[in-house]
């Protein structure tokens, strides 16, 4: 009711390859059910394409899920089960077992050449027998002119305002304090899974794009524009580690500008290097938007992140919340549009913002969920501390 029909959108617009997820479905692993893989996937939607495991999915049947006494019975499980290519991690055993599994007679070839159909009719299709290699020469419109002009236009339409105490949008010739780890960075901006797995490559690769601070003193001017990070992360070391930079430069600056613009959230990170145990904003961030927020001047708080982090302490305080997300390249000068009102925002939220870390609420709730009052000895009502519901966004 809720998962399939995107895939059947996807597999009737043409998708030609589907992903097995690493999880567990009522206690089976996906990898290992032939009644979601074979008998759902592939007979009732249909799909002709071919299926791939996860990174090391296969393995994880003996090593992890312990549906499998050995890692050559993972590997016919899950080819019986409708896998048609592994993604191999780290040896070649898989050729191996599988070769000795269909001599065994325990994987048949029906199921090989199943398989095997299905990935030489993705490579014809794809022309890889024609040109097994691609070449950068190729693709002229890559990285054009074109190309950055849809990207911006996409970063400006994500774009969400979610609070403006009618300081928004700024006025031409306005002095601003831009300040916060995020303000100057390219990495954050692009988020992980972008120039490198964890992001750390991105300086390499974009500089000649805007970080915040750049695109906002193009929009505003160089000389109305102050910049104290105050926070600063630290590159070399993990994603949430930071270290504070001259917040007494900070409070100093702040007095001079007509706004401060704060720019908070997290560095680039993504799958299990990027958990985290805590949803709320570091220590260093909160105490730089304290600082700032008691200085007394409005303080427009710019959110660059892939996940909502807690602002419930510091939002009351602020005269404007902006959510950036992750919005590439372009989401500097996105963001300058949009504040100086060359832009008028239109992103809706895909989620819905908590207040607190324990009231994490999805959007489809259910009808047993409702929180109406109940008549009787006791109150059982309880209000759902949200900070922004799903789908909310204001614009000018």
């Amino acid at each position: 009711e809720r998962h399939l029909p995107v895939f059947k959108g996807a597999i009737d617009a043409g998708a030609k390859s589907v992903m097995i997820n690493s999880g567990l479905i009522n206690g089976m692993p996906v990898h290992a059910s032939k009644n979601i893989i074979t008998d759902l996937l592939k007979r009732e939607l249909q799909f002709t394409g071919v299926v791939v495991t996860d990174w090391k999915d296969i393995d994880n049947l003996h090593s992890r899920d312990k549906v499998a006494s050995s890692p050559k019975e993972a590997v016919k499980i899950a080819i019986n089960a409708g896998i048609d290519m592994s993604m191999i991690p780290y040896d070649y055993d898989f050729c191996k077992y599988l070769i000795e599994l269909v001599e065994e007679g325990e994987v048949s070839m029906t199921r090989i050449d199943d398989a095997v159909r299905r990935i030489l009719t993705f490579k014809d299709e794809l022309g890889l027998f024609e040109h097994p290699t691609t070449k950068d020469w190729d693709y002229s419109e890559f990285g054009s002119k074109e190309h950055e002009t849809i990207a911006l236009k996409a970063a400006e339409e994500m774009v969400t305002l979610l609070k403006n105490d009618n300081i928004l949008p700024l006025k031409k010739g306005a002095r601003l304090l831009v300040t916060g780890p995020n303000a100057n960075s390219m990495r954050s901006l692009n988020g992980g899974w972008s120039y490198s797995w964890q992001g750390e490559k991105v300086e390499e690769f974009a500089s000649k794009y805007h970080t915040i601070l750049e695109a906002l003193q193009i929009e505003f001017g160089e000389s109305n524009v102050i910049y104290e990070p105050g926070v600063q992360y630290k590159e070399d070391g993990n994603y949430w580690q930071e270290e504070e930079v001259n917040l007494s430069k900070v409070s100093e600056s702040a007095k001079s500008v007509d706004y401060v613009v704060l720019c908070l959230g997290e560095n680039s990170y993504t799958e299990k290097p990027g958990d985290l145990h805590d949803l709320n904003l570091s220590a260093s961030q909160q105490k730089l938007a304290k600082l700032v927020t008691e200085i007394g001047k409005p303080v427009i708080l710019v959110l660059n992140e892939g996940r909502p982090r807690l602002i419930h302490e510091i939002e009351p305080s602020l005269a404007a919340v902006v959510q950036l997300y992750l919005p590439g390249n372009f989401g500097g000068d996105a963001l300058a549009n949009v504040l100086s009102g060359e832009v008028n925002p239109s992103g809706k939220l895909p989620y819905t913002y908590p207040m607190f870390s324990n009231t994490l609420v999805t959007y489809d709730h259910k009808p047993s969920e409702e929180q109406n009052k109940m008549e009787g000895m006791y109150d059982y009502e309880s209000d759902y501390a949200i900070q922004y519901p799903f789908g909310f966004g204001l614009s000018y």
